[in-house]
């Protein structure tokens, strides 16, 4: 009678041990498939059969062996995740919540993200987001730095990272402003080098299409002669010259070609004199005014009042 009393105890255990592997293999398998994170309840109702007791010793289980991670919602309701492995080595002895929220920023890159975002993808308080963020910078694993699309709202990072350009106005803004000067004097320094580069060019022999070929200057000249001439201690870039050399294309003073170096083009540029003045009406504020929709005769928007259309009448008599 011992005897099939202990191998009825011991199917049991076993029956039990698969039982509990089974479920532990669910709920990694329903944490994959929810990114946000599962609940109790959620588990009881992919497995209605569990008991809450067997449910409980399995979490926490999977937390005792780091493979989950437990927050809790506004609502004061328990949320598990699967811990992402690699982050136990990038945030050593920190707490899930800190991992959680510097997984989040990591995956944001460059591009930064705000507390609130933070806070809507991982569920959790926002006092307690905000908590840990002060954590992870005073560790120095993340950086916070304002936009210059929206300055008054700050944008988390990793440490080591340096946010995108498109975010922080790259050369052009200085303590969040648009430097206006700055941007001027290099406009007019590319244009001097190229129109002493077209003056050089006009003693060439070989015809007009020698003397057409020699004025042109690739980008990264220009970048050379602007570094050597050293108006800023800002590191430029070619992209930066490009950008500058793109407003005098636009004003008709440059023009640009491509030539083909290896795989990719290389963009050139020269000087030219226009031989036709502007015409007035090309030069007509409404065309790129902001208010053009608004503007009637009557009301607060009118062309009587226009502050712009009184100067372009002015200038043309």
């Amino acid at each position: 009678m011992r005897f099939i009393r202990l191998q009825s105890n011991l199917i049991k255990m076993t029956t039990n041990t698969d039982l509990a592997a089974q479920v532990e293999q669910r709920v990694i398998q329903l944490c994959g498939e929810f990114k946000q994170g599962i609940t109790y309840q959620l588990i009881q109702n992919d497995m209605p059969t569990l008991k809450l007791s067997q449910i409980v010793d399995v979490i926490n289980k999977l937390l005792a062996t780091s493979r989950l991670d437990m927050l809790k919602k506004d609502d004061d309701v328990l949320v598990f995740k699967l811990r992402d492995p690699g982050s136990l080595h990038r945030v050593k002895g920190a707490e899930p919540e800190e991992q959680v929220v510097y997984k989040i920023i990591e995956e944001c890159g460059t591009q930064g993200i705000w507390a609130r975002e933070i806070r809507s993808r991982s569920n959790l308080h926002l006092n307690t987001v905000e908590k840990v963020l002060r954590k992870l910078e005073s560790k120095k694993l993340i950086k916070s730095f304002n936009p210059v699309s929206a300055p008054k709202k700050k944008t988390y990072l990793l440490y080591n990272l340096e946010p995108d350009r498109s975010l922080t106005g790259g050369a052009w803004y200085s303590d969040q402003h648009f430097d206006s000067e700055f941007v001027d004097i290099l406009n007019q320094q590319c244009w001097r080098f190229l129109e002493q580069r077209s003056v050089r060019a006009r003693q060439v022999t070989g015809g007009p299409i020698a003397v057409r070929s020699a004025s042109f200057v690739a980008s990264k000249e220009v970048l050379k002669h602007i570094s050597e001439l050293g108006i800023t201690k800002v590191q430029l870039s070619i992209e930066d010259i490009e950008t500058i050399l793109e407003t005098l294309v636009f004003d008709g003073k440059v023009e640009r070609s491509v030539a083909s170096e290896g795989v990719e083009g290389v963009k050139l540029y020269r000087a030219v004199t226009s031989f036709l003045p502007t015409p007035s009406l090309m030069c007509v504020p409404c065309g790129v005014c902001p208010l053009i929709k608004e503007c009637d005769d009557v009301g607060n928007v009118t062309p009587v009042k226009c502050r712009y259309m009184k100067e372009w009448v002015d200038s043309q008599w």
